[in-house]
């Protein structure tokens, strides 16, 4: 019989991160919500530290090694989780990084600008470069094939990671993958899930995994909060991506448009801005599990939990599992606007 998940093989992986990542009952913050809860802690994943990219750069950086490149380039918002650990991966196998960094969030202070992800972007030895517009994907990837050209001319062997829909969603593989792994983790105590919950903003986290539990036959709901746009716009683009995962791995037949559940209810006032909800996620999480979420990704998702369960979309006594997609560098990026 077949494995499952077999035709993730024919695409190049370079191994980056550490691998199972554990999977922590949370029993303190699920008795408060009146549910049973998991945390899957990529936010250990171990490279520069750590988060869910590390998972999808393995399969970038594998193709760009594959190339033969030099030179990885990449695109991402000032206080880019994508962008450090991009850079951190290319440090790793001897390549050089150019990162461009674009202007998302609008009310953005000095320690944004310069602590955090910024912070490290720099001690990694990152080329840096600047975007004034940060709402149009197509610009900023014409701005970094401009810049590949550049380089080329030079010599180099450049390797471009697109932000665009535009391009194959080779990063969702890695959720696809993780998917497995926590199934594998969770059937080892004896369980499954009645539900999950991710922040969803490239969607390649959101629809991996969706596509991933599919195509091991698990059923249970996949919820994505909204973190980078509204539901309106988000849910063509995680069905979009989830369609072109699942035929990536010959298994379009595990993927249904009718089961991409997303939520905006606590994205407001929009990416990368606190709302009350979310310093009410991070104050819970952190209180009653020491457990650091992160003001953009993670505080926003258990936001949409904490939402979820109140209202009765998840069910009191549901088993649920979060992702912990990591971004804790953040943290310090917005000291001043999370103090009391």
């Amino acid at each position: 019989m077949p494995r499952p998940l077999a035709g993730i093989d024919r695409f190049p992986r370079i191994r980056l991160g550490h691998a199972p990542t554990p999977l922590d009952a949370a029993p303190n913050l699920g008795a408060a919500l009146g549910i049973e809860l998991w945390i899957k802690r990529d936010d250990c994943t171990g490279l520069a530290l750590g988060g869910n990219k590390v998972r999808q750069l393995e399969f970038y950086l594998g193709e760009a090694q594959a190339r033969g490149a030099d030179t990885v380039l990449i695109t991402g918002a000032v206080q880019s989780n994508f962008v450090r650990l991009a850079a951190a991966g290319a440090r790793q196998l001897g390549m050089d990084i150019h990162i461009q960094l674009e202007e998302r969030v609008d009310d953005a202070d000095a320690l944004y600008r310069a602590s955090g992800n910024v912070l490290l972007d720099r001690l990694l030895g990152a080329t840096m470069h600047s975007l004034p517009s940060g709402e149009d994907e197509a610009a900023a990837d014409a701005a970094l094939e401009r810049l590949a050209r550049s380089l080329a001319d030079e010599g180099r062997k450049p390797y471009v990671i697109h932000l665009g829909i535009d391009h194959p969603p080779l990063g969702g593989l890695g959720y696809v993958l993780a998917a497995n792994e926590v199934m594998e983790q969770a059937r080892a105590r004896g369980f499954g899930f009645d539900a999950v919950v991710c922040a969803s903003g490239s969607a390649l986290t959101h629809a991996g995994t969706l596509v991933g539990m599919r195509a091991i036959g698990e059923t249970m709901p996949v919820s994505g909060i909204c973190v980078r746009r509204d539901a309106s716009r988000q849910h063509p683009r995680v069905a979009g991506r989830a369609a072109e995962l699942a035929a990536m791995i010959g298994r379009s037949d595990v993927f249904d448009e009718s089961e991409v559940d997303v939520s905006d209810e606590v994205h407001p006032p929009g990416y990368g801005k606190l709302n009350d909800a979310v310093r009410e996620a991070m104050s819970m999480a952190a209180r009653l599990e020491a457990l650091l979420l992160d003001p953009v990704y993670t505080g926003k998702a258990m936001a949409g939990l904490i939402a979820h369960v109140r209202s009765g979309r998840i069910a009191a006594g549901s088993r649920v599992l979060f992702l912990h997609t990591g971004g804790l560098p953040a943290i310090f990026a917005y000291a001043a606007r999370l103090a009391p």
